[in-house]
């Protein structure tokens, strides 16, 4: 069982690591907004097409908003994605946070 869990944790910490490199790009306002999430949760890019910069500046910030929250949905599901592979496909908990 010990050994069990330790197993388990090399995999965890393999899994946080390579949690950095997945990437999820969304966007907003028929693609007038795009943004690039890595898996730590962290915006990487942002692109306006000055286009959209003629519009008025609340218009443009609900446009980033929605394309951030698209891009941490899109993230999230990555994640739970790879838990699975890591956890054997075994459905964890609603909720449950690993430790990192």
């Amino acid at each position: 069982m010990l050994q069990q869990a330790q197993e388990m944790q090399k995999k965890m910490t393999a899994a946080k690591d390579s949690m950095k490199n997945i990437t999820a790009e969304a966007e907003a306002g028929g693609g007038a907004v795009k943004v690039v999430m890595n898996g730590n949760h962290e915006v990487v890019s942002l692109t306006i097409d000055p286009e959209i910069l003629k519009e008025e500046k609340s218009i443009i910030e609900d446009l980033i908003v929605a394309a951030t929250n698209n891009a941490k949905k899109s993230i999230e599901s990555k994640i739970q994605e790879e838990m699975s592979k890591l956890t054997g496909g075994i459905k964890l908990p609603d909720g449950f946070k690993f430790p990192f």
